[in-house]
């Protein structure tokens, strides 16, 4: 009888404890919900403000009409050249797409044989980091020159401009291996192939996205640079056209154009991460609890 005192009291002590543990956390607040609507929350009310400012500062006569159209004229305009404004975004899409997928290949072909040769390194590693030096607008005219007014010096200089954050973001992703699971793989008898696909390919998969992020925005921007300086067709074409006509509404609307699509290819982007890094999804779900 005295033995078994200190149990049942222990095992009363326990038991309220226990059995209120789920009520505690079924009464947790929820973090994920919150955070994810503040995330989309704060920008818009940020936008709505910036976009009442304008409007206001125009109206009051800060900045003249003339030179700084107020945002319903803008939105105006672009309901207005809709239909022209689309035709150029094709072409421009076009481009940008075209210059991306094969800046792509190329800084992936690139980046594996940096990572396999270290002359090859050492030879294209100071080339790749002067190249990105000289200004966009610089190698353009030369582009055109060169390749004449078609779609081929946009996809060049769309090439240009994003075949380095790929390469360099994938040949720090390659190296970011630890070389005692190299090391590990190769007791094992595994092949350079396999080495690659089963620890340096994963491996460098996000960082690979993060360049490929950067280089979606990167190639509109290169396209319309690109038409600015030489082309029939295209956003730039039509944004030389509309400055030239001292038309800013127009303007400012193939600003959010570009904008937008630029803001459409990173969400593409992201898709295609979650697609392909299915542990990154993983990580982001647990981060949320």
């Amino acid at each position: 009888m005295v033995t078994s005192c200190p149990r049942t009291a222990r095992s009363a002590s326990i038991t309220p404890a226990t059995r209120s543990s789920p009520r505690r956390a079924s009464r947790r607040p929820s973090v994920s919900a919150p955070s994810k609507a503040r995330r989309i929350g704060v920008p818009l009310a940020a936008l709505a403000a910036l976009l009442v400012v304008w409007q206001l500062v125009v109206e009051l006569g800060f900045v003249p009409n003339f030179l700084l159209p107020t945002p319903v004229q803008v939105v105006a305009a672009l309901v207005e050249d809709a239909p022209l404004i689309a035709g150029h975004c094709v072409v421009t899409l076009g481009e940008a797409a075209a210059g991306l997928a094969l800046g792509v290949a190329l800084g992936f072909v690139f980046a594996v044989l940096m990572d396999r040769f270290e002359t090859f390194y050492l030879a294209f590693e100071p080339l790749m980091t002067v190249s990105q030096t000289i200004p966009t607008v610089a190698i353009a005219p030369l582009l055109v020159l060169w390749l004449g007014y078609g779609a081929l010096p946009k996809i060049v200089l769309v090439i240009l401009s994003t075949f380095f954050p790929i390469t360099v973001s994938l040949v720090s992703g390659f190296r970011s291996v630890d070389p005692d699971a190299i090391d590990l793989m190769r007791t094992m008898n595994a092949s350079r192939w396999q080495i690659f696909w089963y620890a340096k390919l994963p491996a460098a998969a996000d960082q690979f996205f993060s360049g490929l992020r950067i280089s979606a925005t990167y190639a509109i921007v290169g396209a319309v640079i690109a038409e600015w300086l030489g082309g029939n067709v295209g956003l730039g074409v039509y944004m030389t056209r509309v400055r030239k006509s001292f038309s800013y509404d127009r303007l400012f609307a193939s600003i959010i154009v570009i904008t937008a699509l630029s803001l459409g290819l990173m969400k593409l982007v992201e898709l295609a991460q979650r697609v392909c890094v299915p542990w990154k999804r993983a990580e982001g779900k647990h981060n949320d609890r």
